[in-house]
């Protein structure tokens, strides 16, 4: 089978990886913004091309004689690509635009959540003036400030962490609203953790809980980020969650993809990421993404144990739940090493050399290759993954691989260590009333 894959990052590289290992030999093509050397030594072919180009993704795909596609990012899967390729007879791996939008709208995706009565809801308002955006802040207090549009996971800002004040909050209202309307909800107090699903339209498959770490120093400091690094238990949940929890995020996702069906009239078709945050009173929504995250499709797609492309033709033909998903039980850490000076004022052009990983894998994210050599783009560059039977044995396979990746880099060597881990442990037992975790 000739398969396309679209995206060209650390995501991507994961998603070529598990199609790859297929027992059935496919043959992969990509399309990507610039060459991605992990990629590329996957594929048969592969063509350089803006990845919103949607004409000309479908005019590459039939002249490959593509047999599917998989969509990695958000941009084309907001851009209709998943829609062009369905008309011209090839079933893609991620959402029509219809449904996409529950993440590259976040005002839409609220107004969803709230007409359907999806639980885990924020008290939430979408504005586009000044005057009662600023009278809301009031009025609430404890807010997350959101830019209703795509924003690479770095919009949003938070009273009591990048917002100190409601000063800040109204200020940075206002800032937003010069570009297009702002979402203002409550600010919820928790651990947040991401829970992926394959959905076939109606049926879904759930990977294990990973945690992100958005930030960009270690401690959780500094600016916010694409995404530093995450981590997965040997299991479906994290340490710091109690079972029910990760059962109520189910119903919450498997009530959404009824919803977005009824709503659009739209099957959706792909990857669901949900972002929860995890409070005194349980999972609430923190949005909604069409497709795998960046860093943690590269814990979970290693874990599949089920064939990558069975999968894929699965969920083409909403038959999910005639295939049983399988996931070895080990715990995984992903690292990300991102240029210097990251993300606000990042080195760009600079050579990245990557030595022995050991156990390690590797995931090259935004660099690209040139006569041989691999350079920096100035976003996050190169991701490694430990796997083990315990997170702090994959957090050292990953931490001795970072160690011998040479260039303008930084990494945080904090993420996955038992401290960490533990702070969350302890920030839930306080959060809840001192109950045990992992119950």
């Amino acid at each position: 089978m000739k398969i396309l894959l679209i995206g060209g990052g650390g995501r991507e590289h994961a998603i070529a990886e598990g199609i790859k290992e297929s027992k059935h030999n496919p043959i992969l093509y990509a399309l990507m913004a610039k060459k991605n050397p992990g990629i590329a030594a996957l594929c048969e072919d592969f063509l350089l091309e803006k990845e919103t180009e949607v004409e000309k993704i479908v005019e590459y795909a039939k002249a490959r004689n593509i047999e599917m596609a998989f969509v990695g990012p958000e941009a084309p899967l907001a851009a209709g690509v998943a829609d062009a390729l369905w008309e011209a007879g090839i079933p893609v791996v991620g959402p029509k635009k219809a449904c996409a939008v529950i993440e590259f709208d976040k005002a839409w995706a609220r107004n969803f959540m709230k007409k359907y009565g999806i639980e885990g809801c924020p008290a939430y308002e979408v504005f586009t003036e000044e005057a009662p955006a600023h009278a809301f802040i009031e009025k609430l207090g404890d807010v997350a400030v959101k830019p209703s549009g795509l924003t690479g996971g770095k919009g949003v800002k938070v009273m009591g962490d990048q917002l100190p004040d409601l000063k800040a909050a109204k200020d940075y209202t206002s800032e937003l609203l010069e570009k297009g309307p702002v979402v203002i909800e409550e600010r919820f107090i928790g651990e947040e953790f991401t829970l992926q699903a394959f959905v076939d339209g109606k049926n879904l498959a759930f990977f294990p809980a990973v945690q992100d770490h958005k930030r960009a120093y270690e401690g959780d400091l500094g600016p916010n980020t694409g995404g530093m690094g995450s981590y997965t238990d040997a299991g479906e949940i994290l340490p710091f969650m109690l079972a029910g929890d990760i059962e109520q995020a189910k119903k919450i996702m498997q009530h959404t993809v009824t919803a977005l069906h009824e709503e659009t009239g739209t099957g959706y078709q792909g990857v669901l990421y949900g972002q929860f945050i995890l409070t005194a009173s349980g999972p609430k929504v923190v949005e909604f993404n069409a497709r795998f995250g960046d860093p943690e499709a590269m814990n979970v797609i290693p874990l599949i144990e089920t064939d990558f492309t069975e999968i894929m033709s699965a969920v083409v033909k909403s038959t999910l739940d005639s295939l049983p998903v399988k996931f070895s039980r080990k715990a995984t850490v992903c690292k990300y090493a991102v240029p210097a000076g990251y993300p606000d004022n990042p080195e760009k052009d600079s050579e990245v050399l990557v030595g022995d990983v050991g156990e390690a894998s590797v995931y090259y994210a935004s660099v690209y290759e040139k006569e041989g050599k691999i350079y920096t783009t100035g976003s996050r560059a190169v991701a490694v993954v430990g796997r083990a039977e315990t997170i702090d044995a994959a957090e050292k396979i990953a931490q001795n691989a970072l160690e011998n990746i040479q260039g303008k880099l930084f990494f945080r060597k904090d993420i996955g260590t038992a401290s960490l881990i533990q702070k969350r442990i302890d920030h839930m037992k306080e959060l809840r009333g001192g109950l045990s975790q992992k119950q």
